[in-house]
């Protein structure tokens, strides 16, 4: 942890010099301070932004992993309560010698490509594109507490899911500490063809339901600046049997810290995660190494820059 935390302060540090150096500006109430926990913040009616995420994940069991998750999107306020965005998602991706056996192995969303035990896998490709609603029922800053409803389906040529989310939100010491819950439930579908090889089928199924549960708190500690810390379980089930303990897989916990600069016209939201050591896997016990899941959809670290602008 102390490492990740280390390197996220160094690179936080930069972005606050070049920040200070000459930019200024009030705060919003619809900006992101955290980079993976959701809140009931919206943009106003009339509103635009684009935004620009870049998720890093970083290191597996052994040898060298680390893939990039792009995405880019538009978002606009239809009302004060509701907004709409989409997003053009695209990843690239280094792999060798990274899986638990020393194996080489390809991550989650290039799991359909076919590579040796001693290949050096290295790839990028356009994921698919996604359009999302977000719906606010309750505000934080009206209401005892915030409440709203996501949902954001994606589709890619090799890639399908319906993501449906709901957020907390409560905000304390006048709207300077903002606490944050989320629970996700995400069905996917993956082509994984045949073995080149073998013309044997995967033996998984396709489909795949990821059940997430987030929590974070930020506080602004200055004009403009918060610092807070999120925490998060990610269960992956196979096909949508999410309440039968058989068809449970992978089980990890990320935690780590997060930085935000809000100005009047743009942000800054820089997340870093480090996969805590009591992580399971119920179908694949192999894959767990050092107390951590290090199946193809996790790994040691996750580092999350996300920069938005407004007109």
């Amino acid at each position: 942890m102390f490492q990740i935390i280390q390197s996220a302060r160094r690179v936080c540090a930069a972005v606050a010099v070049c920040l200070l150096a000459g930019l200024s500006g009030a705060a919003r109430a619809d900006e992101p301070v955290f980079g993976f926990v959701y809140t009931t913040d919206l943009l106003p009616k009339g509103q635009k932004e684009v935004e620009q995420w870049l998720t890093w994940r970083h290191q597996k069991a052994g040898g060298r992993y680390d893939q990039l998750e792009n995405r880019t999107e538009f978002s606009y306020g239809a009302t004060d309560d509701f907004q709409i965005s989409g997003y053009a998602n695209y990843n690239w991706t280094r792999a060798f010698h990274n899986g638990p056996d020393g194996t080489t192995t390809p991550p989650e969303q290039f799991s359909d490509y076919h590579t040796g035990p001693d290949d050096h896998f290295n790839a990028t490709r356009f994921v698919g594109v996604s359009f999302e609603g977000i719906y606010r029922i309750l505000s934080p800053y009206t209401d005892p507490v915030g409440l709203a409803v996501l949902l954001e389906p994606t589709i890619g040529p090799n890639f399908k899911e319906l993501e449906a989310r709901v957020i907390f939100q409560k905000n304390f010491l006048d709207d300077r500490l903002i606490t944050a819950a989320n629970l996700t439930w995400a069905p996917e579908l993956r082509h994984i063809p045949a073995d080149p090889a073998t013309g044997e089928m995967p033996s998984n199924p396709n489909i795949e339901t990821d059940i997430n549960f987030g929590v974070g708190v930020s506080y602004r500690f200055a004009p403009n600046w918060s610092f807070g810390w999120e925490f998060q379980n990610e269960r992956e089930v196979n096909d949508y049997a999410v309440f039968s303990r058989r068809h449970w897989m992978g089980d990890a916990y990320y935690t780590g810290p997060t930085i935000h600069y809000g100005g009047e016209k743009f942000f800054v939201t820089l997340t870093a995660w480090e996969q805590l050591p009591i992580g399971k896997n119920y179908t694949d016990p192999s894959v767990i190494v050092g107390g951590r899941d290090y199946d193809v959809d996790f790994e040691k670290f996750r580092t999350r820059l996300k920069v938005g602008f407004y007109f």
